[in-house]
């Protein structure tokens, strides 16, 4: 099971990988970040994107439908699996990850439009997230 330098490095292996950060959404810190960032700050970028997970995490449309099949979040599971943001030049995928308290941090991995593999990349976070330790 992967520490977060472990599992960061990991997801730099991906095809087309640019950057990878641990974030805890509550915060917006970077609890480890590899590569380059879009903003060329890993800070501001962990910041950045931990607004749009908040939001997607706590707004009612997108957790609705997880409590209409039974779910009642109180499993320590996050409301929502992933994030997908598409721009001109490349993909930004947000994988939440399960974890033992709170379960308010999330992987983010910045691909290469040209080179990346989106479907692969969202099966191999999900993998990371799943085996990630922290603590």
């Amino acid at each position: 099971m992967p520490g977060i330098d472990e599992c960061l490095t990991e997801a730099m292996t991906l095809p087309g990988a640019r950057g990878a950060w641990l974030v805890d959404w509550n915060s917006g810190l970077a609890l480890g970040t590899a590569g380059e960032s879009p903003v060329g700050d890993h800070e501001t970028t962990a910041a950045e994107t931990a607004e749009l997970a908040r939001a997607a995490a706590e707004f009612d449309s997108f957790t609705a439908a997880a409590d209409a099949d039974g779910d009642d979040g109180d499993d320590g599971e996050p409301p929502v699996e992933d994030l997908i943001v598409t721009t001109r030049a490349g993909y930004h995928v947000l994988r939440f990850v399960r974890t033992s308290f709170d379960s308010s941090v999330f992987l983010h991995l910045w691909l290469d439009r040209a080179t990346g593999n989106l479907a692969l990349a969202r099966i191999r976070l999900g993998d990371l997230a799943e085996r990630l330790v922290l603590g």
